[in-house]
């Protein structure tokens, strides 16, 4: 048996209620949630941008697998091998959904924060690092972390604006590595960023560049080769896949050059004893040098299977249901006076389906528990992990300092989110909010 042979995913008692022609349905859609007063509402899971929920199609196909589950690159029985051929093509799988080019490695890791890392983890000696305080922690902090010198931008006010920042302070930078770190998509405004052009700027300057695409990878389609971009991290988790996977993908070189980003069995090609009594290692090249351990093959392949359901349904369609959508809810709440939705290059800028907002007298993290408890409405409340950038757009450098709200709430939404969902997000606010 190969990979090819695995049985076709087998329907559950679920999937009667779910069309057959629905490749984008979630396992989420028939889950309710308890009212504070009295009886249970279709859960309206709008969180996505935390984690988006599971495509049925991606949890079937790893329930047709998991009987089959076996050590990766460890054995040379059946159900090894065949684990070891679904990892690989996984990999495979990921490297077309990105379209990265032929030399490119797909190294699979935990997540996002684990990708960006990973890769602070492998730059050269002496680089220079240069990111915008906008971004998500995940992006900002891994490269002081690992002791590299970090210039941190300050917030742009349009496209325009990032492209002049970043080209002038990559012309300022000495001669040496360079990386610049730039975001697809922001996770609190939804707003997508300049990576062509940014990406253009910096290599003109002699800099890298790495893509966090973890907000973009669910809306839009990325072609790596066609963006120019150096490597490019995603999670799983994001991308309707669970079990605990990201991928970072993108050029070898200083990956290969540098330290395993863990020692153990995997990352070796040889291991012995020295005459010293020391040990003596010779680490693997490509993605198996930074893939120490027992890969995660479950959160790879639920990956490949997010990959190849987004790519069959067609993104363009994704992307026609989400702009609907997302104009439903801003214009809806754009006509309640108490709302503020948070912007940084305006309102006319195109953006993924992410949404942040304050109502005015309400704390967040109350609105958006009123709204699970009262409507069983699912939001975030917070800072959302870019305490800088929610900050400054809510006018205060400190909480402690601002005299307004000092959080928001973020809705997010994407596959399998009906209208209904959103309407009745709209609804609700309007009602607290005493419009």
């Amino acid at each position: 048996m190969t990979i090819s042979d695995i049985p076709a995913p087998c329907a559950t008692s679920a999937d009667a209620t779910t069309p057959d022609d629905d490749a984008l349905a979630v396992l989420s859609a028939e889950v309710t949630a308890p009212l504070v007063t009295g009886g249970e509402v279709g859960y309206a899971a709008l969180d996505y941008a935390a984690s988006a929920p599971v495509l049925r199609r991606v949890w079937n196909e790893v329930a047709a697998y998991a009987p089959l589950y076996g050590s990766v690159h460890r054995g040379t029985g059946h159900l090894s091998r065949l684990s070891t051929e679904l990892f690989e093509a996984s990999r495979e799988t990921v490297a077309s959904f990105l379209h990265v080019r032929p030399s490119d490695q797909v190294v699979f890791t935990r997540s996002t924060t684990d990708s960006l890392n990973l890769l602070a983890s492998a730059l050269p000696a002496g680089t220079r690092v240069l990111v915008f305080e906008t971004e998500h922690h995940a992006a900002l902090l891994p490269w002081a972390h690992h002791g590299h010198d970090v210039t941190y931008l300050d917030a742009p006010a349009s496209p325009a604006d990032a492209v002049a920042t970043a080209e002038a302070a990559l012309a300022a930078l000495p001669e040496g590595p360079a990386l610049l770190c730039v975001t697809g998509a922001s996770n609190v405004t939804g707003e997508l960023w300049p990576v062509r052009e940014l990406t253009a700027a910096a290599h003109r300057h002699g800099a890298r560049v790495v893509l966090d695409a973890a907000q973009l990878a669910p809306h839009r389609a990325i072609d790596v080769a066609d963006l120019d971009v150096d490597w490019v991290a995603f999670s799983g988790h994001k991308l309707y896949a669970p079990f605990g996977a990201g991928v970072l993908a993108g050029r070898g070189d200083w990956l290969d050059a540098a330290t395993p980003y863990l020692a153990g069995g995997g990352a070796t090609r040889v291991v012995s004893r020295r005459p010293d009594g020391g040990v003596a290692v010779e680490w693997n090249d490509d993605e198996a040098r930074h893939e120490a351990g027992s890969p995660n093959v479950i959160g790879a392949y639920a990956i490949a299977a997010a990959c190849r359901a987004l790519t069959d349904a067609g993104l363009d369609t994704l992307l026609d249901h989400e702009r609907r959508l997302l104009g439903i809810l801003r214009t809806g709440l754009a006509a309640i006076p108490a709302v503020r939705e948070l912007s940084l290059f305006g309102p006319e800028s195109d953006r993924v389906s992410v949404v942040s907002f304050t109502v005015a007298g309400w704390d967040s993290a109350d609105l958006a528990r009123t709204l699970s408890d009262r409507y069983g409405i699912g939001v975030r409340s917070g800072l959302f992990c870019a305490q800088p950038l929610v900050r400054a757009l809510l006018g205060s450098e400190t909480a402690d300092a601002c005299d307004g709200p000092v959080q928001a709430v973020r809705a997010s939404f994407g596959a399998g989110t009906p209208e209904e969902h959103v309407t009745r997000l709209v609804a609700a606010v309007r009602e607290l909010a005493g419009d």
